[in-house]
């Protein structure tokens, strides 16, 4: 079977922790992008519409590239999120000490492609 390309899009330094993202990113890949669209749209967090936001990208990407497409025959092939750098932050704690915060922020990366041959 040959390999298509794909059509990509990135969103990068998010403010939200990477390890709060990926279980929902897990939920959607493979999936058709129709039904993916409809499974985030019903998820409260944030890295849901985050998400979301991302794959609509990848579609329209993918519709203006090659308008022979269907939106239909769409599907989430690669989804990742990979760590972004870090913000430290100081958090005040009792008798003068102080604490560090970790702000983390995400790269969320979807990938649709075309499903051929159902």
């Amino acid at each position: 079977m040959m390999e298509t390309k794909g059509y990509k899009a990135i969103a990068k330094y998010l403010m939200v922790s990477p390890t709060k993202v990926r279980p929902v990113a897990d939920l959607i890949r493979g999936k058709k992008y129709s039904e993916a669209s409809a499974i985030l749209e019903a998820m409260p967090q944030k890295g849901a519409r985050l998400i979301a936001k991302v794959l609509k990208s990848a579609g329209a990407n993918a519709l203006n590239q090659n308008r022979r497409l269907d939106e239909d025959s769409l599907y989430v092939s690669q989804i990742f999120i990979d760590d972004g750098p870090r913000l430290k932050r100081v958090w005040a704690r009792s008798h003068g000490k102080r604490d560090i915060l970790l702000k983390r922020m995400s790269h969320i990366t979807v990938v649709v492609d075309e499903k051929v041959g159902e």
